[in-house]
């Protein structure tokens, strides 16, 4: 077992996502069984005392690799040596309110943990954004960390959406989801994100396409399936859950950051996942968006790093197209008001 422990923070550690977090990560789920680590939850003022009852479940439970845990709603403070952040806290969209306002508002909390994680977080520090709009939050974030850290160690999640579609596959193809490889999500966590089956493939060698084409009785009967059925529904599962649920996804989005981060640090295995990470121009993304692509990682302290080469059909092209346009209005609002 390793002897110094990680430094995690996690913000809005007192809400719903954040309490299905805490106790995963201090059990090795998302660092392994030989990484000791140091939790510390981030919240503001009001939702202080539910991240200090979370603390004293943690310490009742005796978890071997939870070294101490430590509740603030100081930014410094919690970011102070942290190694891994999970940037959960974020402000929802309310009645009435214009997108626009919802990025004003997240910018006005992004930023500022942005700047605390660029002054005070240790020199290895990754940070994913769970809170929405995950992908410009992290644009948001990284440009308030620099230059003291670099922007690729900001990433948002998108392996939630990544999950879903291969769930909505496994159950059409009537196959565990461990047999599904190399699906992918491109562009942004909303509705226009567009989930890529065109590479997917099945654990027997057989494409996906191929796969689905035989289960609903050709091709033409797939392609209408992919882009009537299972594209809508990946990208509005989360809708579809309040609807179903009452309230959005917890324990699904807290497992998503889970394995997110877990693939970044310990390694990707059979092909590739989906993160939003910062562009180079790859796929003619503008440079510098935190845009939805093919990752994998070796695990080693480059993290993730973007699967290159992938051909697109017009169809995908046009899809992937209008998620990155959104993307580019998102920033530009956001430079509207002078945060980038």
């Amino acid at each position: 077992m390793a002897s110094e422990p990680t430094t995690v923070t996690i913000t809005g550690a007192g809400g719903q996502i954040g309490y299905a977090l805490l106790f995963r990560i201090a059990a090795g789920d998302m660092l392994g069984p030989d990484r000791p680590v140091r939790l510390r939850l981030l919240e503001i003022p009001q939702g202080m005392r539910a991240a200090e009852g979370a603390a004293l479940e943690l310490q009742d439970c005796a978890f071997p690799l939870l070294h101490d845990v430590e509740v603030t709603d100081d930014l410094l403070t919690a970011f102070n040596g942290t190694s891994i952040a999970l940037l959960v806290g974020a402000r929802p969209r309310g009645p009435g309110m214009e997108r626009g306002d919802l990025l004003a508002a997240n910018a006005g909390i992004f930023g500022p943990q942005g700047a605390a994680i660029g002054a005070v977080a240790a020199d290895d520090v990754r940070a994913v954004v769970v809170g929405n709009p995950a992908n410009t939050n992290a644009l948001i974030a990284a440009a308030s960390a620099a230059p003291d850290i670099p922007a690729d160690r900001f990433s948002a999640l998108t392996r939630l959406d990544h999950n879903r579609a291969v769930g909505q596959l496994a159950d059409v193809l009537e196959v565990g989801p461990g047999d599904i490889a190399d699906v992918i999500i491109w562009g942004n966590h909303s509705a226009t994100q567009f989930p890529d089956v065109a590479h997917a493939t099945l654990a027997d060698g057989r494409s996906v396409l191929e796969a689905l084409a035989e289960r609903l009785g050709n091709r033409e009967a797939a392609t209408a399936w992919l882009d009537d059925v299972f594209i809508p529904r990946v990208a509005k599962r989360g809708a579809e859950i309040i609807e179903v649920r009452g309230s959005s996804s917890v324990a699904s989005a807290a497992n998503a950051a889970i394995e997110h981060v877990r693939d970044e640090q310990l390694g990707t295995h059979r092909g590739w996942t989906s993160a939003a990470v910062v562009s180079r121009g790859e796929y003619g993304v503008p440079e510098g968006l935190v845009c939805s692509l093919p990752v994998v990682s070796r695990g080693d302290d480059r993290g993730y790093r973007i699967i290159e080469g992938l051909e697109f059909d017009a169809r995908a092209r046009a899809r992937f197209e209008a998620s990155v346009d959104e993307l580019v209005a998102e920033r530009d609002a956001v430079r509207a008001l002078g945060v980038l």
